[in-house]
């Protein structure tokens, strides 16, 4: 997620209109670009009879997906396009600073911005807006950045829970007002949990060998001995993670894989932040990664938009950005007994985004939508001192759909 240097941040409000929607549906867009950018080829919905229940009580109605790949906005396009609606979605603004045509084609598709780098009120007064409205669904991803890890959820970001109980607060008010009842629908506002799961459509042997082949030339491993694709995809990324030791400590350290990554994540946001001379917020690697972003973002701006100093603030960012992308890279994930195809093909793109910055997309995947039945929002205050009650049913209710999702992965022999 890239920090925009070239110009200060300029909310780009929700596309109203109708017209370029049903167009970019009809045209069949989203197939276009998933099958050509990002190797999405087919779909599978499951669950929307719950999504059209909630639309045709007229509720306001969010959407959590989880967000594992940069498909995902694009992919939660299928599910509106079969049930003849369309939808809004919360977006980050470097999105919209990729050139004019994506900045034209991701208003026209229903997108907003909203600025990760500091307090956005604007964007939360758009989405309470729209759930208040009630014409069409808002998507919001409650992970907040791409987690790259189809089978594990990141934690979730309160915010989802702050928009969705204000917006249910001012539904209620507005229902109680005989004058605005009819527009306010039923009154309510629902969540409905939503889990994306890639699958691969084709065996992934002759794929993965390939890019291994690669990435192992890349790194002079010439006459290997014979061993399987999991313990290569391993041995690469203990490679890599060798070489971003040497960069930033300048040498290897020793340990398991686990222990040497957050000593490296530690080391490469500590050292940041004692460059800019930054407090450390707190121990969550993501509200780290944040202040930082968000300091080298005031920080250019208030001094003009110095170019001299761009270069440095940059180097602060793209370090805190690496760090969250080692946060990316889970536990145990390809262990042998729990490895599968999709695991590998998601580590090798992860590790090809982390060396090239872009991913080979040439393996064909099918994606599968799930919708969970809608859970209602209260408007009370959740608990003082305990986890939003909100927050904790969407977390345990993707985590379980996307656990069995898993299962649907071909499994691969160690």
């Amino acid at each position: 997620m890239t920090v925009v240097f070239e110009r200060p941040y300029e909310f780009v409000p929700p596309f109203r209109g109708t017209l370029w929607p049903w167009l970019i549906q009809r045209l069949r867009l989203y197939d276009r670009y998933l099958k050509r950018k990002e190797g999405v080829v087919d779909y599978e919905l499951r669950g929307t009879e719950h999504l059209k229940q909630s639309l045709d009580a007229k509720h306001g109605v969010l959407l959590a997906p989880n967000h594992c790949r940069y498909a995902d906005p694009l992919v939660m396009g299928w599910p509106a396009r079969q049930l003849g609606i369309h939808v809004h979605a919360m977006a980050s603004w470097h999105l919209f600073n990729e050139g004019r045509f994506d900045r034209f084609a991701l208003r026209r598709m229903g997108a907003f911005s909203i600025f990760r780098e500091g307090n956005d009120r604007q964007s939360l007064e758009a989405a309470i807006d729209i759930l208040v409205e009630g014409r069409r669904p808002l998507i919001i991803f409650p992970e907040g950045t791409t987690n790259r890890t189809n089978d594990q959820l990141k934690p979730l970001l309160d915010g989802v829970a702050f928009i969705a109980r204000t917006a249910a607060k001012r539904r209620a008010k507005r229902h109680a007002d005989p004058a605005q009842s009819a527009a306010a629908g039923s009154g309510h506002v629902v969540v409905h949990p939503v889990a994306i799961k890639y699958l691969c459509l084709e065996n992934i042997d002759r794929w993965a060998t390939q890019q291994l082949d690669q990435f192992e030339q890349r790194l002079g491993w010439k006459l290997m001995p014979r061993r399987s694709i999991r313990e290569r995809t391993v041995q690469l990324a203990e490679g890599l993670l060798a070489l971003k030791e040497v960069q930033y400590f300048g040498h290897c350290n020793g340990g398991d894989l686990s222990t040497r990554r957050d000593n490296l994540i530690e080391h490469v946001l500590s050292s940041t932040e004692s460059q800019m001379k930054l407090d450390k917020p707190s121990e969550d690697t993501r509200e780290r990664v944040r202040l930082i972003r968000s300091t080298a973002s005031s920080r250019y701006f208030d001094n003009g938009a110095d170019p001299s100093t761009a270069t440095e603030l940059k180097r602060y960012v793209l370090a805190a950005d690496f760090a969250q992308d080692l946060s990316s890279y889970p536990d145990s994930y390809l262990m042998p007994d729990q490895v599968t195809d999709t695991r590998i093909v998601e580590t090798i793109q992860r590790m090809q985004e982390t060396v090239n910055g872009k991913a080979d997309h040439t393996i064909p995947l099918k994606a599968v939508i799930e919708f969970a039945p809608a859970i209602e929002v209260d408007t009370r205050r959740p608990p003082k001192g305990r986890r939003d009650p909100l927050m904790q049913s969407i977390e345990d209710d993707l985590t379980a759909r996307l656990a069995k999702l898993a299962t649907e992965a071909r499994s691969l022999q160690s």
